[in-house]
């Protein structure tokens, strides 16, 4: 997974159709989208312009995951 981001929100529109069936994805309110590396050649393809910004930080990764002890206390 690789962090990218849009350079305006028209691409960012254009980005999120071509991404929804084709990949997964998550994308923050901040405008960062974190894609799989294999997103990227078809992003640019579609000549849809972006810029990387690396790999995800452990919190980002950290927030795709299902918190287990949160469902548990839930059941209680």
């Amino acid at each position: 997974m690789i962090i990218i981001r849009f350079p305006d929100v028209e691409a960012e529109k254009r980005a999120l159709g071509f991404l929804a069936g084709r990949f997964s994805f998550k994308s923050w309110s901040n405008g960062d989208f974190m894609v799989p590396e294999q997103a990227l050649a078809s992003l640019a393809v579609e000549g849809l312009s972006f810029f990387v910004q690396g790999p995800p930080s452990y919190e980002q990764l950290s927030t795709t995951v299902r918190n287990p002890c949160l469902v548990e206390s839930r059941k209680l």
